[in-house]
């Protein structure tokens, strides 16, 4: 029985991790990050690849730093076949890469070389890009810079968001991992180098980059807005209170109003005018302290009182 090492730690992880049991493969440990603080109460929360270990009875490690830490020489001594990373969020150290008697792969969102990096499904959103997909690669010591295994491409839809394209990709490199091992442990692989020419990074999402700024058009606001739904959220300041945006729709309105202004409104409606003049329509919306809220919901209550033209959106 092939011997696994899985390392993960978002949904998009255990998605990948409950294919592995499922397909019989021995999953002998599992490495994700520690738990995390949220909450006001700021609770320690497990990843969903803790669970799925602690349900499974399968050997857990959560080193904050994985290199020359304990763990890692214990990691090395398990002699794994396979160690396969999916959204770990750490580098690996050369010599636990090298310690796999088969190969140390990576089940990456994207397809390389465009990409790489810790955000690839977000920033495939931010750019509005028609499609995006999954990479299995080999795992080398530069980022994402291994040699392609495999790849298959996913389009984008127009509803897609954060939330909606993570889960769909997760599938989609459940599936492909599981089609591809096989062929890795065979040797019956060809893989291709990553064109440096055609490179793109992919940075983690920074605070700034939450923040919606109606100066630009209303498709850049509007991808901007389902790249960080449902998490972290995009915000602005609406009617002076930090307000986030889940869900908006692009309307063509051709406005003589100033930006950030009111340009349409009613029980079920709130559209704000963007940089370009189009229109930002607003669909689901929480304002701070509060549950997310479809608009119609928000427009009977916090924003009854708006007014057509009124400039609600206070950039300072």
């Amino acid at each position: 029985m092939t011997k696994v090492i899985f390392l993960g730690t978002p949904e998009f992880s255990a998605t990948v991790l409950r294919g592995l049991l499922k397909e019989g493969y021995d999953v002998i440990a599992a490495v994700t990050q520690p738990d995390k603080p949220v909450g006001r109460k700021q609770k320690l929360q497990k990843s969903p690849v803790k669970l799925i270990a602690e349900e499974e009875n399968i050997k857990l490690y959560q080193p904050a730093k994985l290199p020359k830490s304990p763990e890692l020489e214990e990691l090395k001594a398990l002699q794994a076949d396979l160690i396969i990373t999916a959204a770990y969020g750490q580098f690996l150290p050369t010599s636990f890469l090298n310690s796999a008697k088969v190969a140390a792969i990576n089940v990456h969102g994207s397809l390389l070389p465009k990409y790489r990096g810790g955000a690839p499904i977000q920033w495939s959103l931010l750019n509005g890009d028609k499609e995006t997909g999954i990479t299995i690669m080999y795992m080398v010591k530069g980022m994402d810079a291994g040699d392609i295994i495999s790849q298959e491409k996913l389009p984008i839809e127009k509803d897609d968001d954060n939330g909606s394209l993570f889960e769909k990709l997760a599938i989609v490199g459940r599936e492909l991992l599981l089609d591809t091992i096989p062929k890795i442990l065979s040797g019956d692989i060809q893989p291709i180098q990553q064109d440096p020419d055609k490179v793109v990074f992919s940075p983690n999402i920074s605070k700034d980059q939450e923040h919606i700024d109606f100066t630009q058009p209303a498709e850049k606001v509007f991808n901007q807005i389902r790249a960080l739904s449902p998490d972290p959220g995009a915000w602005t300041m609406l009617n002076g209170q930090r307000t986030k945006l889940y869900k908006t729709e692009v309307e063509e309105i051709n406005s003589d109003l100033p930006v950030g202004s009111v340009y349409d409104l009613g029980k079920k409606r709130l559209v704000i005018v963007a940089g370009d003049k189009q229109g930002v329509s607003i669909k689901k919306i929480q304002p701070a302290g509060k549950k997310i809220m479809d608009i119609a919901n928000y427009m009977n209550g916090l924003g009854k009182d708006l007014e057509k033209g009124q400039q609600v959106i206070d950039e300072k």
